[in-house]
């Protein structure tokens, strides 16, 4: 009984989460009106492990409340990415993406075995994403525009999935992609706050 709430808890509290995690980053950006310190290139990696991931378990029939929040964290993500491209400059770029990520998805449940291997990367594309917007913060050295907020939040989603995981399919593939971007998620949200404590210090000195 214990458990069925705890499950219970993790499911809704991690849905609820993500139905906002990247509000606050979309409205730093709209704020600023720059997208200076956000990767484009972390972006794309993390919207490739997101659509390979909720069609892993789509596929697989796994229970909606244990992968219901990507496709509103995809959703989410999109409107960044336009965010991002209309700062850049690149807007007109996002008809391609488009048409990528589109594609790449119809293509990922044609055969078994693709979906299986996309899934075997998965873990390795959403690392890259927390690696390449780790690298893009300690090139620039400059955080205001990108939310500890959202970050943070992404760090809670990930642990809450662990637990779910292991109460309802066990799936070490889905284990192991939550432990690791627990970490990554947390190392970012670190970074973040550094970089955003030293720059309010030089702006008081």
């Amino acid at each position: 009984m214990q458990s069925d709430t705890l499950l219970h808890i993790a499911n809704f509290s991690t849905l609820f989460m993500c139905m906002v995690l990247k509000f606050p980053q979309i409205f730093v950006l709209m704020r600023a009106k720059s997208a200076s310190g956000v990767s484009l290139h972390s972006l794309l990696l993390e919207l490739i492990g997101f659509i390979v991931f909720v069609t892993y378990q789509m596929y697989y029939d796994y229970p909606p409340p244990t992968y219901l929040e990507y496709p509103i964290l995809i959703a989410q993500d999109v409107i960044l990415l336009l965010l991002i491209l209309h700062y850049n400059g690149s807007l007109r770029q996002s008809l391609i993406y488009a048409f990528l990520f589109v594609g790449g998805w119809r293509l990922l449940t044609v055969e078994k075995w693709i979906i299986d291997l996309a899934m075997s990367f998965c873990t390795f594309i959403s690392a890259a994403s927390k690696f390449a917007q780790l690298q893009c913060l300690w090139r620039s050295k400059d955080a205001a525009q990108v939310s500890a907020t959202t970050w943070a939040m992404a760090t809670y989603t990930c642990f809450a999935r662990i637990y779910t995981t292991m109460v309802t399919t066990g799936d070490m593939q889905v284990l192991v992609r939550f432990a690791v971007m627990t970490l990554l998620n947390l190392w970012v949200t670190l970074t973040v706050i550094y970089y955003q404590r030293a720059s309010r210090s030089k702006k008081r000195d």
